[in-house]
């Protein structure tokens, strides 16, 4: 296996944006059913044909522009591995900020009813029903195809205090009926030349641009969101690194109170909240 992994990594290094020794990792364990660490502990070990086979067949479509995640048809993200399709975003480490922020801000024991806006993968509203049970979390999307990986992710984690519904943002939801809303809106402004890059041209660019300057969905979902939640209710935002500014201005014009941001473990300004008045 350590032949076959030497091979990927320089197969790899000439791919854009790839990282060749963890991707190299990722797709051997995922041909041969073994765990990262048992490859690196045994490197000696011979892969049977089929799973060289199958090796090579996801090396070729990962060279060929494929992003890991869909090649895996898996994405680790908070402390749970969820199925992800080209339907969905592919859940990003920085996004666990949010998570972190909403069990920070809200009370813990409270039954408390929180909605994650654009839900995609079901990421942030999985990861809340399983940290906080007394909490109703409710998905929502769009997408019909995010729709349904969404519900599977919930199915399969046993997440019964969620449920995914199909909307146009907060559409749907009644005045006052929010405790606190969780969003990671689309925020690539439409023009931006990294939406060529890399695995953003295999997502779905619904979920990743958000016209020309990236804030379109700002403007559609902090009206809504002063709308849906209850007085004292939370809004959490993720953001472009420079984009925190604007989406204060947003907030600060919607009547929110207690308005700040968080930096991202690199340093960006990444996640802004207030409190509707």
């Amino acid at each position: 296996m350590g032949k076959l992994l030497a091979d990927a990594r320089e197969r790899l290094a000439a791919l854009p944006h790839a990282e060749p020794r963890l991707e190299a990792e990722l797709l051997l364990a995922e041909a041969t059913g073994c765990r990262r660490e048992t490859l690196l502990a045994w490197p000696e070990r011979i892969p049977s044909p089929g799973q060289a086979q199958h090796f090579a067949a996801l090396l070729a479509r990962r060279l060929a522009g494929e992003p890991i995640a869909h090649l895996r048809g898996h994405q680790a993200f908070w402390k749970q591995e969820l199925r992800v399709t080209p339907d969905t975003l592919i859940p990003r480490p920085e996004t666990e900020l949010l998570v972190e922020l909403a069990l920070e801000l809200l009370a813990a024991p409270a039954p408390l009813i929180v909605a994650d806006a654009g839900t995609g993968s079901g990421a942030i509203a999985l990861a809340l029903a399983l940290e906080r049970p007394a909490w109703t979390l409710l998905a929502l999307d769009l997408s019909p195809g995010a729709a349904v990986v969404a519900a599977d992710n919930l199915r399969r984690e046993g997440a019964t205090n969620a449920w995914v519904i199909r909307a146009d943002w907060l559409a749907p939801l009644a005045p006052a009926s929010l405790d606190a809303l969780i969003a990671n809106p689309p925020y690539i402004p439409s023009a931006d030349p990294h939406l060529s890059r890399g695995d953003l041209p295999r997502e779905p660019r619904t979920a990743l641009a958000a016209g020309p300057e990236g804030l379109d969905a700002y403007r559609r979902l902090v009206p809504q969101a002063r709308t849906c939640l209850k007085p004292g209710g939370l809004l959490v935002l993720e953001h472009g690194f420079d984009q925190a500014p604007a989406v204060r201005a947003l907030l600060t014009a919607a009547g929110f109170t207690g308005i700040a941001t968080r930096d991202d473990l690199a340093g960006q300004p990444r996640s802004t909240w207030g409190y509707r008045a």
